[in-house]
């Protein structure tokens, strides 16, 4: 019995003799194989879920079959099912219940998770204080050109409380730098704009613990600050965006000028921030936007 020949071509393989036509000095093409690589299940399964929660097929609210039913719909394992609903609570696109009566819902994603990611991309990758000012003084005055344009009267008293708050911790290095921190994040929020007020804020929150310093916070430093934050709530007001955003370049720069030339500064990375923020209803801009002052 002649041996078994392979489906597939040969290394060493030669033509066969009596044809005539073959040239006897060629090398067959090789065939190359590569790895396959198959992606596990669970993120088969994560990626589906995902893509029908972001293209609005699941709206918030709307509540995920029973863990037992998704093994049984889709014939994956019990494990790999809770893993996939693991992943997408993590990406905070889900909330899971556990217990009789739970179950998975989908949510609505909120600043605070794309604050935590930026923190966690600034402090792992060690970025330092100085590109963080840089980018704190291309965002903030535009924020308060935006601000002047759309804040609400709500949010122009929250503004004013805050200052007084400010003014009233002047000699309480803890309370006054939160109220100067929720200043700067009152002022993102005004602006309606979601990314760049989430973006601030983990930019903010990382500079805050870096300058919580009481030799860095003199009593003239504290006094300076509080009297730019007055100056840029009143062009806010007015609805004047030139000058709040005028206003917010001269406090930004300054203040980054003299955070990093203080000793050891350009070397610092944020190692502890303060607790994120309670999430805040998104607000959409005002279509009506508000009239410039004349003044």
């Amino acid at each position: 019995m002649s041996p078994r020949r392979s489906s597939l071509p040969q290394d060493d393989a030669t033509p066969e003799s009596g044809t005539g036509t073959e040239d006897r000095g060629a090398t067959p093409d090789r065939v190359a194989l590569g790895r396959v690589a198959v992606p596990k299940a669970s993120d088969v399964l994560v990626e589906e879920l995902r893509r029908r929660i972001l293209d609005g097929e699941l709206e918030p609210g709307a509540q995920l079959p029973p863990e037992r039913a998704i093994v049984e719909q889709t014939g994956l394992s019990r494990s790999t099912v809770r893993e996939a609903l693991r992943i997408l609570e993590v990406e905070g696109l889900i909330l899971t219940r556990p217990g009789r009566g739970g179950g998975s819902e989908v949510r609505r994603s909120d600043s605070r998770e794309v604050t935590q990611h930026l923190d966690v991309f600034i402090r792992s990758n060690r970025i330092r204080l100085e590109s963080q000012h840089e980018a704190r003084e291309a965002i903030e005055p535009v924020l308060a050109a935006m601000a002047a344009r759309r804040a609400t009267p709500s949010q122009l008293a929250a503004l004013d409380e805050m200052n007084a708050r400010m003014e009233a911790k002047l000699d309480q290095l803890p309370a006054y730098l939160d109220a100067n921190l929720e200043w700067h994040l009152l002022v993102a929020e005004a602006s309606g704009n979601e990314l760049l007020s989430a973006f601030m804020e983990a930019i903010s929150r990382s500079i805050h613990a870096a300058s919580a310093s009481e030799s860095f916070n003199t009593d003239e430093v504290r006094h300076t600050a509080v009297q730019a934050h007055r100056r840029i709530t009143d062009a806010i007001r007015a609805g004047d965006a030139e000058a709040a955003a005028r206003r917010m370049v001269r406090h930004v720069h300054g203040f980054g000028e003299a955070r990093l030339h203080y000793p050891g500064a350009r070397d610092e990375v944020e190692v502890g921030p303060p607790p994120l923020r309670k999430a805040r209803a998104t607000r959409k801009p005002s279509t009506t936007g508000r009239r410039r002052s004349t003044s």
